[in-house]
């Protein structure tokens, strides 16, 4: 895996969301989690980083043990504004100050997320609103909210949500107009598969060894 700046000409830059505690993990953080030989943090920076014009981490605590990929640290805040919503607004507000007019979000701990996700969830952001990501299993749509793309506009109306308390990305999301964008595969299921436990680990090792 490839250290330090390696972004494309994307429009729009990305956000990952490093801030998950890994407390079914034995509480490691979960972007310095091996897989496969190479850290979480550093398979998710080289998927996204192709589709990006920049990157950035939103992560809490010590910035250092990020600082070697060489990308902007942004901590979400006070301890009672923390969590993935936080995230995003920590995004918006470094893209804002960069001139981006969206970001687009994803998850430390789902390293197989498509590879055209930026290029998915950009054909909605205009005019109709912006783009989650969904998919459809056993015919159930099932929302990725972690991974969106986000428009700077919202912060604002995102700053007083997180100031109510409201976590929930989904609903946020829901609330403000976001456009469920569907990722089809033929396990679907797969396409955005997070690490939260052991098994799950293992179930990610099996699946480097079959591809």
């Amino acid at each position: 895996m490839s250290l330090g700046p390696r972004v494309s000409e994307g429009v729009f830059p990305g956000v990952i969301l490093a801030g998950g505690q890994g407390t079914r993990l034995g509480g490691v953080d979960k972007g310095m989690v091996e897989l496969g030989g190479a850290r979480l943090i550093e398979r998710i920076i080289d998927r996204l980083a192709p589709q990006c014009a920049t990157l950035a981490i939103s992560a809490n605590g010590d910035p250092k043990r990020y600082s070697e990929f060489g990308f902007p640290i942004l901590p979400d805040g006070t301890p009672e504004e923390q969590g993935p919503l936080a995230g995003v607004l920590a995004g918006l507000d470094w893209a804002a100050m960069k001139g981006f007019e969206a970001i687009v979000t994803v998850a430390t701990d789902t390293p197989f997320f498509p590879t055209d996700l930026v290029t998915r969830l950009a054909t909605v952001s205009h005019p109709e609103g912006f783009g989650i990501a969904v998919t459809k299993e056993k015919d159930e749509v099932r929302w990725h909210p972690t991974f969106g793309l986000w428009p700077v506009t919202l912060r604002h109306d995102l700053r007083v949500a997180l100031q109510r308390n409201q976590r929930r990305m989904q609903q946020f999301a829901e609330g403000k107009g976001a456009v469920p964008v569907l990722f089809e595969a033929e396990h679907p299921e797969e396409l955005f598969f997070n690490i939260n436990t052991p098994e799950d680990l293992a179930r990610a090792e099996n699946r480097l060894i079959r591809a």
